[in-house]
């Protein structure tokens, strides 16, 4: 490998930079990823998985059998009138519902010893034009051929690419959890996704080794200089009230250790992810609402094309690693741009609209065809149609 030690080097260690290290490895390149905390640190607990990022983690080695629970997905009102029906093609499964930890688990697996090195604090980065440079806290360093930078919302290769943009607060908040204890009136295979006037609830089922249960989240207005509430779950609980059905036996149910709370906060999407030899994946490229359900998958797609477009490719000639990263972009920026700007809409509709309008904005929705054109057809539709990007496999 002239003047590199690495053709890929990754920077960060969650599904974006473990997909890219499996794309790559399959793409028959030399692969490193750098992780500054001592472990895998699954960043949430309760995740959805769609059919296209399914299909890349079996394209790069990863056992996704019986990895979560299929489900068919509803959007309904707070009493449980039905809104939207999630259409998906009739050969193809909805989301399934995983738990985060045994998504990692898989992935973990599925790289070769070696492959990730924790502790690894990168400090200074450097193109230099036939490689890329890292210095590392401990003062080693590495070159490598290209570097991707999958390290989060807070990621130092986006602001060293593009400078310091601030994050964009949404005020609102979620607090979600799962358990294994059976709740009455809650099937499997199913997610319901409820909106009262300012709080969505949610449960859906989830498969985790072996073990049939549900995930919930409840998600409401709160400012992000707010104080979190003192007891979680008897907020969740109380919130969880507020909805037909089982969500409120599902989150009484629920262990306290298996609680936990977020914020949310994206970015406004970039128009640009690459520069020479550095690009962007996961979170840092495009860091997403929950709303969209979609964060980690697109975040494992990302990964994907980044192995599919270097494959083959000569790393010493600068032009064609430039151009191959310019086709990773042009695969992924529009469709998670999309999905950034409609998962910050949803939240601004469902969390934020002003009274009175809320009464006009429950009545479109229960009276008009709108949310079935948006969440029911359009977006899955959307989701759907980056399986034909893909192709059938990273190596073809």
């Amino acid at each position: 490998m002239a003047n590199r030690d690495v053709d890929i080097a990754i920077i960060g260690g969650g599904p974006a930079g473990m997909a890219t290290a499996l794309a790559a490895l399959k793409a028959g390149l030399t692969t490193r990823i750098y992780e500054r905390y001592s472990h895998a640190r699954p960043a949430g607990n309760i995740l959805n998985l769609w059919p296209p990022p399914l299909h890349a983690l079996e394209c790069m080695g990863v056992d996704v059998k019986d990895i979560g629970a299929p489900c068919r997905t509803t959007f309904c009102s707070s009493t449980g009138s039905a809104r939207a029906d999630v259409k998906m093609p009739e050969d193809a499964a909805g989301f399934v519902g995983l738990l985060r930890p045994d998504l990692y688990e898989r992935m973990l697996a599925a790289l070769p010893g070696g492959t990730v090195e924790f502790n690894r604090n990168a400090t200074t980065i450097s193109d230099n034009g036939d490689h890329v440079q890292l210095a590392f806290a401990d003062g080693s360093s590495v070159r490598a051929g290209v570097l991707i930078g999958a390290d989060g919302i807070d990621s130092v290769v986006r602001k060293h690419l593009w400078g310091d943009h601030p994050k964009r607060s949404h005020d609102l908040a979620i607090i979600g959890g799962f358990t294994f204890e059976p709740a009455e009136g809650a099937e499997l295979n199913e997610c319901v996704l409820m909106h009262g006037r300012r709080v969505q609830g949610t449960y859906s089922s989830i498969l985790s080794k072996g073990r049939k249960g549900h995930q919930w989240w409840v998600l409401e207005a709160w400012p992000d200089a707010k104080e979190a509430p003192a007891d979680l779950h008897s907020h969740a609980l109380q919130l969880a009230r507020g909805f037909s059905g089982p969500l409120a036996t599902i989150v009484e149910k629920t262990p306290e250790a298996n609680l936990q709370r977020w914020p949310i906060r994206d970015r406004v999407p970039l128009t640009q992810w690459a520069k020479g030899r550095i690009s962007l994946a996961g979170d840092a490229a495009h860091a997403t609402s929950p709303y969209a359900a979609y964060g980690a998958g697109m975040s494992i797609c990302d990964g994907y094309f980044i192995g599919q477009k270097l494959r083959g490719i000569n790393l010493s000639d600068t032009g064609a690693v430039e151009a191959a990263l310019a086709a990773y972009e042009s695969c992924q920026r529009e469709h998670t741009t999309a999905q950034v700007n409609q998962a910050y809409f949803l939240g601004r509709l469902f969390h934020h609209t002003p009274f009175p309008l809320t009464l006009v904005r429950d009545t479109v929705l229960d009276w008009t065809p709108f949310l079935q054109w948006v969440v029911g057809d359009t977006n899955p539709k959307e989701i759907m149609a980056q399986l034909d990007v893909m192709g059938p496999g990273i190596v073809v």
